[in-house]
């Protein structure tokens, strides 16, 4: 059941005067329930409990925490259809959608419950004494990954679940040992009260500290700016627009006590269709990628946004199929009207710049917040000398540069913004051509694509969601895939400390049997 409030540790609030409803995109209408602002005060409460619980969180066993984790997914998958149907009114977004988002935020929390009851994730390093050794003797030393602290995560816009409340920035902070304040998107503010009510039920059941877990409501950016300014948080998560997550970045630098700040945000996930591939398979790849734009009304993050290609016949056939398929995809709704709305005049700002042709559009009348998909069509040269181009339209928007040669295209891959993705589209083993092209492109994106679409972000260790700035603001971490737990730890030794009051991971007879280097050799085994 929504209410509307605050979730301060395991109590519900509403202190403020200020509230605010969700938007219905599909029905055009507001939604029923009204939210209440967080408060300076409930902020406060909120950090104070969290930096409360952290004293105690950051000692639980692994175990204790994966029951922890696995209890949220219980939780969640008990909201059954209420949790579907808020989703689906608040994000305009269909049915088997939201199951789907369900299903991968309940992957990714069982996905970090088996990584930390396994234990080896700590990195364990011991290098032990040598006391003989000349002409200095060599210290024990032992190292270990420990928890940072209360972390703020920010909710997306446009992952109501698997990016937002339990998504994967707290599931890895939980799973860390870090409390987390979750500042709750405003457009899924109902979404959000759901989850964080299965977070607190599974804190209860398994008994975790109060605070380990809070969720703020805010319609503005206000109780954001309070909660990364506040001394007691430690790390921030962020999913969002550039704008928003440097302004996050910079808040977090001006601080006494600088924190860090993992903000994933603006990517147009450049594809290089390479000449014998668009020779071949034209059509294949033009309806591929005329999905692949409106999948999901093109606001997926990984949405490619930009194709090169070398001038030529083959380019030209491909963007004119290009153009004919994707007209051919009814509109869909997007997330709220003020995304539409920035939408259409990004789209605009774009079309107005010189040089660039319009392609295709869809011309047909659309029902409201439904986004008529656009490709567009630029030199190379008009690209390159004009950064406003590069600039993300964040929906179904695609540009096709053309490129005067393989010289060309290097270049513009090399003066690109830093992206989540890449992708190569090649034939006959042509890519071994360019071997240039694909140095140029690994030095600015986080992920390479061959022969298929940047849509799609596999939850799995290998993942590397993440990139250049500003696809991320610090590309050494992925933001999906149980990896992503290192965001949210620091590297700590122990010096000759007696082995019984060692961390379990740290001593002798390894106790918890994970696996740790020991002089340079990974072993489970015991010291002797």
């Amino acid at each position: 059941m929504i209410t509307g409030k605050n979730y301060i540790g395991n109590q519900l609030s509403a202190l403020g005067n200020k509230t605010y409803k969700t938007f219905n995109p599909e029905l055009n209408q507001e939604n029923k329930h009204v939210f209440s602002e967080a408060t300076q005060e409930e902020i406060n409460e909120a950090v104070n409990l969290a930096s409360k619980a952290f004293k105690k969180y950051r000692t639980i066993s692994g175990k204790r925490k994966a029951e922890f984790l696995n209890a949220i997914a219980d939780e969640i998958l008990a909201l059954d259809n209420e949790l579907i149907q808020t989703y689906c009114s608040e994000s305009g977004l269909p049915e088997g959608r939201a199951k789907g988002e369900r299903g991968r935020t309940v992957f990714q929390l069982r996905s970090f419950a088996d990584l930390v009851k396994d234990g080896s994730w700590v990195e364990a390093t011991i290098d032990t004494a040598i006391p003989n050794r000349e002409p200095n003797p060599k210290s024990d030393l032992r190292k270990m990954n420990i928890p940072l602290g209360p972390v703020v995560v920010f909710g997306a816009s446009n992952f109501p679940l698997a990016y937002s409340t339990a998504g994967g920035d707290t599931a890895a902070a939980l799973a860390a040992g870090c409390p987390v304040i979750v500042k709750s998107h405003p457009m899924h503010a109902g979404t959000g009260e759901l989850i964080a009510s299965a977070i607190i039920k599974a804190a209860e059941k398994t008994e975790m500290p109060n605070g380990v877990f809070s969720n703020l409501n805010s319609s503005g950016i206000e109780v954001g700016q309070q909660l990364v300014t506040h001394p007691k948080v430690k790390a921030v998560g962020f999913t969002g627009s550039i704008k928003g997550g440097r302004a996050l970045l910079d808040l977090a630098a001006k601080r006494e006590e600088p924190i860090p700040v993992f903000a994933e945000m603006g990517s147009i996930n450049p594809v290089i269709m390479l000449p014998k591939a668009l020779q071949n398979r034209t059509d294949s790849l033009a309806n591929t990628y005329a999905n692949s734009i409106t999948l999901g009304t093109g606001q997926f993050c990984t949405n490619p946004g930009l194709i090169l290609g070398l001038k030529g016949e083959n380019l030209t056939n491909f963007i004119n199929s290009l153009a004919q398929k994707i007209v051919e995809i009814n509109p869909s709704c997007m997330l709220h009207p003020n995304i539409i709305g920035a939408y259409e005049n990004n789209k605009t700002k774009a079309l107005n710049q010189e040089g660039l042709t319009l392609v295709t559009t869809y011309e047909e009348s659309t029902q409201p917040n439904y986004a008529a998909q656009v490709v567009t069509t630029v030199e190379g040269k008009t690209f390159l000398n004009n950064p406003n181009l590069h600039q993300e339209v964040f929906g179904p928007y695609s540009m096709v540069v053309q490129c005067e040669n393989e010289e060309q295209l290097e270049e513009i891959i090399s003066n690109l913004e830093g992206q989540l993705t890449g992708t190569v589209i090649s034939d006959d083993n042509e890519v071994v051509n360019y071997p240039t092209v694909i140095a140029a492109l690994q030095n600015r994106v986080g992920r390479i694509i061959f022969n298929g679409v940047p849509t799609g972000v596999e939850v799995c260790p290998s993942m590397v969601h993440g990139g250049p700035y500003p696809a991320s603001t610090d590309s050494r971490f992925t933001a999906v895939g149980v990896n992503s737990i290192k965001r949210w730890v620091r590297p700590f030794s122990y010096q000759d400390w007696p082995n019984h009051i060692l961390p379990q991971e740290l001593k002798n007879e390894n106790p918890l049997h994970i696996l740790r280097s020991v002089d340079g050799t990974l072993t489970k085994g015991e010291i002797i």
